[in-house]
C-alpha cells in the first residue's frame, strides 16, 4: 500500500469525456486521458483492503491491489505483469468493461470507487509505450494442433494462451479482419481499431495463425477441420438477435443493431457502402428499441450520422438512481446508467412495449406502444399491460433487444453440436472423432467482454488438460 492516506487525502478524479459538440462530429474515442502524475495519485488511493471484494467480483480475479500498488510506485514491469497474469487484453477492458471491480470496491459505500478501469488502461498504454508488452513466442512446439473458431474476446484468449503453451493454433475468422464483436460490434467512438490491431500484431509474431475471411462449415468443412486438428474450439459468439414480432414487422427501415455497428465500423473502416445498403440515420427520426450496452452503441451511432431525432425505448421500468435496500454493496448496482451516448442527445422511454409498426407505402413511419407497470410474484418482475397506448413517430428503426444464443449454422450442424435448453454451446464435447470445446459467449450466452476473456482462460485450460492426458 504506497499511500496509506491516500483514500483520505486524494479524492476520486475521472478523466471525463470530450466536449459533446466536438465528439459527435467524429468516431474518435469519446474518453479523455489524465496525465501521469493525476494517474498515479489515483492508483494510490487503493486500500489493499484485507477482503478485495474488487478481486472477488472480476471475472477474470485480476488483483487489482498488488498492481495498482506497483503502479503508483512506477514499478511499471511488475504492475504490467501483475495485471496481464490475470487479463490477457487489459487495453481493451479498460475501455469497454463496466467495471464490476469498481461496483464492488470498499470505497464505491460511499460513492468514492478508486478508478480501477481508468488506471487500467493508462497502465497497459504505459507498458506499450515504454516496450513492455512484447511477443512471448513458446520456447518450444509440442506438435498438437488446435483450431479456433472465431476471433473475438473468448477465441484471442484461448488462441494466445494455448500458443503460448506450445501449441499450433489457427483462428477462422469468417470476416474480412479479426476481432470479431470487438472489431465489428463496438464503435470506434468507445474503442479505436487500432488497439485491436496493436494486439494482433503480438499475436502473429508469437506464431498464432490468423486465417480471416474463411467461413467455417462453408470454405472449410467440418470433416477438413477434424483431419486437421487435434481438437477445436468454437469462440462464435452469441449472434442470433431477438426478434420483434408484431405487426408491421417486415416494413423497410427496421434494422438489427448488429447490421447497423458493423457497417458503420467497416465504413470507418475504408468500405465503400452506399445506395440502398447504406444504414444511414442522417435526417431521420431513429426510435433504438432495447436500453443496454447495444442499444446506446446504436444512440451514440446514430447521432454521429446527423438523425434528426434519437428516441431509447426500454420494456423494463426505470432503474433508481440509488441502490436499494434489496441491492445492497457489494453486489452490482441496478441503477440508472448513463452512457456518454445518452449524454450527447437522446430521449429514453421506460416501461413501453411495441404492439405494432405502423408504415406508409412500404416503410416504416411510426411504432405503436403500450405502457407496462411491473409487478412481483413469486420472487419475479412482471409486466402487466395498462391498456394506456401512445404512438412514437420514426423513419428508422434499431433492434438493440439483444441476443438468444449463437447461430446455429452449418459447421455447428455438421460438427453435431450439443446445446443446453437455452440454445447455447455446451462447453466439452467430447465422445466425437476429435474434442470440441466452446468459450464465451457462445457458451455464457450475451454477456461481458472480460466475462468472455475469463472463458477463454478456462476452456484453454480444459483443452490443455484434455491434450495432456
Amino acid at each position: 500500500m504506497g499511500n496509506p492516506k491516500g483514500f483520505i487525502e486524494i479524492p476520486r478524479k475521472e478523466a471525463g469525456y470530450r466536449p459533446v459538440n466536438e465528439r459527435i462530429a467524429d468516431f474518435s474515442e469519446v474518453e479523455q486521458i489524465l496525465d501521469l502524475s493525476d494517474r498515479l495519485l489515483q492508483a494510490s488511493r487503493c486500500m489493499d483492503c484485507g477482503v478485495p471484494f474488487c478481486h472477488w467480483a472480476c471475472p477474470t480475479h485480476s488483483r487489482m491491489p498488488e498492481w495498482q500498488d506497483a503502479f503508483y510506485r512506477e514499478q511499471w514491469e511488475k504492475a504490467i505483469a501483475t495485471l496481464q497474469l490475470t487479463n490477457d487484453l487489459p487495453e481493451i477492458t479498460g475501455r469497454v468493461c463496466p467495471a464490476l471491480c469498481e461496483k464492488s470496491c470498499v470505497l464505491a459505500i460511499h460513492d468514492e470507487a478508486v478508478t480501477i478501469r481508468e488506471n487500467e488502461v493508462a497502465l497497459a498504454e504505459q507498458a506499450f509505450e515504454m516496450g513492455l508488452i512484447t511477443p512471448q513466442p513458446p520456447r518450444r512446439r509440442n506438435g498438437k494442433k488446435v483450431a479456433v473458431i472465431g476471433s473475438g474476446p473468448a477465441g484471442l484468449t484461448v488462441a494466445s494462451r494455448l500458443n503460448r503453451a506450445g501449441y499450433e493454433v489457427t483462428v477462422f475468422e469468417k470476416d474480412k479482419k479479426a476481432g470479431g464483436l470487438l472489431r465489428y460490434g463496438i464503435p470506434d467512438f468507445k474503442l479505436t481499431k487500432a488497439v485491436i490491431d496493436r494486439r494482433l500484431d503480438i499475436y502473429e509474431q508469437e506464431g498464432v495463425r490468423f486465417r480471416t475471411g474463411v467461413y467455417a462449415g462453408k470454405d472449410i468443412s467440418a470433416k477438413e477441420l477434424t483431419q486437421q486438428f487435434d481438437a477445436i474450439c468454437l469462440a462464435v459468439g452469441a449472434r442470433k438477435p431477438r426478434d420483434l414480432e408484431v405487426p408491421g414487422r417486415e416494413l423497410e427501415g427496421i434494422w438489427f443493431a448488429m447490421d447497423y455497428l458493423t457497417q458503420q465500423n467497416l465504413i470507418n473502416d475504408g468500405a465503400n457502402i452506399s445506395g440502398r445498403r447504406r444504414i444511414s440515420a442522417k435526417g431521420k427520426k431513429v426510435v433504438v428499441i432495447g436500453g443496454g450496452d447495444t442499444g446506446s452503441d446504436c444512440v451514440g451511432t446514430a447521432l454521429r450520422q446527423r438523425a434528426r431525432s434519437v428516441t431509447q425505448v426500454e420494456i423494463l421500468p426505470q432503474p433508481p438512481v440509488e441502490r436499494t435496500e434489496d441491492n445492497p454493496w457489494p453486489f452490482w448496482p441496478q441503477t440508472l446508467r448513463t452512457s456518454s451516448s445518452h449524454q450527447e442527445g437522446c430521449e429514453r422511454l421506460w416501461s413501453l412495449r411495441t404492439t405494432k409498426i405502423i408504415g406508409k407505402e412500404g416503410r416504416v413511419t411510426a411504432l405503436k406502444l403500450e405502457k407496462l407497470e411491473w409487478k412481483k410474484e413469486n420472487g419475479k418482475m412482471i409486466p402487466v399491460g395498462t391498456g394506456e397506448k401512445t404512438k412514437l413517430e420514426a423513419d428508422m428503426i434499431i433492434l438493440a433487444m439483444g441476443f438468444v444464443h449463437p447461430m446455429q449454422d452449418k459447421l455447428l450442424k455438421d460438427l453435431k453440436t450439443e446445446y443446453d435448453d437455452r440454445g447455447n454451446i455446451l462447453p466439452e464435447q467430447h465422445e466425437r472423432e476429435i474434442p470440441v470445446f466452446a468459450a464465451g459467449d457462445a457458451t455464457l450466452g450475451p454477456s461481458l467482454v472480460v466475462r468472455a476473456i475469463a472463458s477463454g482462460q478456462e476452456t484453454a485450460e480444459r483443452i490443455h488438460a484434455y491434450l495432456e492426458r
